[in-house]
């Protein structure tokens, strides 16, 4: 691990307060604890007297997001566990700063209701839709080699998650690898039902990430992220149904189907501890035994170890 970043969560309050009239560019997506934060305006309050602003990005999934990271244009976000494998891969300079518990029924393979594939090993030679470098991406692989299949077995379809629902409705798929609440509403509005979910093949955590050279030069600025997140997500526990109207409002899916999600979704963003870190380097092991990463990631060069909320 860079010497840099030992423990360095666990001392962010000691480094001195950044300069004034700064940015903080936040990447976020549709669903999750950061829309929770952006719309609570708690961010903002607690990174003002730090001297910052904070700007928000809209981003479709982890990938495009982290691609933004690696350029420059964003400085935090959130993903799921495959993209920054993908992106430590690439050389992205990124540091995982924290993580929220598993949240395994919150994504899952589906099939239509009348599909005769009735298990995993029934993708065979499929056309399996899924999003490139996403979470369901890894969720797919762990569940086609514990059934005894591999990458080539099946076609895969690298399709967003807005494309998708087109394809799958169509026939044009035979399956479709996907999280919430996009899951949810297929479930709800597809005739969709679910081949396998994460239950017993993977953790599906969700990681905080930023750049490398927002923990080096401005830790304080990452501490009070960090709190602020934590503070969100414990109002998020105790106040479901305000956070449903939040992502419905935020997703443009309907109350119901958001209901349905948000009880399958983890709140309570903690530190990166080694049992953490040792299940993220079980993904980026199997994906880099699966051919897709050119070269193996070794996860605990990039985290920031300590700290937590």
């Amino acid at each position: 691990m860079r010497a840099t970043l030992i423990g360095l969560v666990g001392v962010l309050m000691l480094a001195a307060p950044p300069a004034r009239g700064k940015t903080l560019q936040v990447g976020y997506q549709r669903y999750g604890t950061l829309i929770i934060l952006k719309q609570r305006g708690t961010l903002e309050q607690r990174l003002k007297p730090l001297g910052y602003d904070v700007a928000w990005t809209l981003f479709p999934s982890g990938p495009p997001l982290l691609e933004a990271m690696n350029a420059g244009a964003v400085q935090f976000g959130i993903t799921g566990e495959t993209p920054p494998i993908f992106a430590q891969a690439a050389g992205a300079p990124i540091v995982y700063v924290g993580a929220e518990p598993p949240a395994p029924t919150g994504e899952a393979i589906l099939v239509g209701r009348a599909s005769a594939i009735t298990t995993i090993a029934g993708l065979r030679d499929r056309r399996v839709a899924l999003t490139r470098g996403s979470n369901a991406h890894y969720l797919l692989l762990a569940a086609l080699t514990k059934a005894g299949l591999s990458w080539n077995d099946i076609t895969p379809v690298y399709l967003g998650p807005a494309d998708a629902p087109a394809a799958f409705q169509a026939g044009a798929i035979d399956a479709w690898a996907i999280w919430d609440p996009y899951l949810s509403s297929a479930l709800a509005n597809l005739d969709a039902r679910v081949l396998q979910n994460g239950t017993g093949t993977v953790e599906n955590r969700q990681y905080f990430i930023a750049a490398r050279a927002l923990v080096s030069s401005e830790p304080a600025v990452v501490r009070a992220v960090l709190d602020a997140l934590a503070e969100a997500d414990a109002w998020a526990l105790g106040h479901k149904p305000e956070v449903s109207t939040m992502l419905a409002g935020s997703t443009g899916l309907p109350l119901a189907v958001v209901q349905a999600s948000v009880g399958r979704l983890g709140f309570g963003v903690g530190a990166m501890t080694p049992e953490i870190v040792a299940g993220q380097q079980v993904v980026a092991d199997a994906v880099a035994k699966a051919g897709l990463i050119p070269s193996p990631v070794h996860v605990q060069d990039d985290v920031v170890v300590g700290g937590g909320s």
